[in-house]
């Protein structure tokens, strides 16, 4: 099953340099995730500081277990905003 997750970071509480010392750590993570074959895709969002990520897991719970994994995460520097299953669009099925 898949899952769109947006993030925030929380820019407001947290410097730049609070994230730039975590950056290595954090890209190494989600190199990890997406080895693994858990996280799919990953965007940087257009409209504030954090990200969009397409993730393949059997459960939401899955997926929340490996957003706790994040070292940005972890810190308390990201916001998850929005953690949603997909469904197949149904459009590009046969015609019912």
């Amino acid at each position: 099953m898949q899952f769109l997750s947006l993030s925030r970071r929380r820019t407001e509480t947290f410097p730049p340099e609070a994230f730039a010392e975590l950056s290595p750590r954090e890209t190494q993570r989600v190199k990890e995730l997406y080895a693994a074959g858990m996280l799919r895709q990953i965007w940087k969002r257009g409209d504030v500081p954090g990200a969009a990520i397409l993730w393949e897991a059997a459960s939401e719970a899955e997926v929340r277990a490996a957003l706790d994994s994040l070292p940005i995460v972890q810190a308390g520097m990201l916001e998850i905003v929005a953690l949603t299953p997909l469904e197949a669009y149904p459009g590009f099925g046969p015609a019912q």
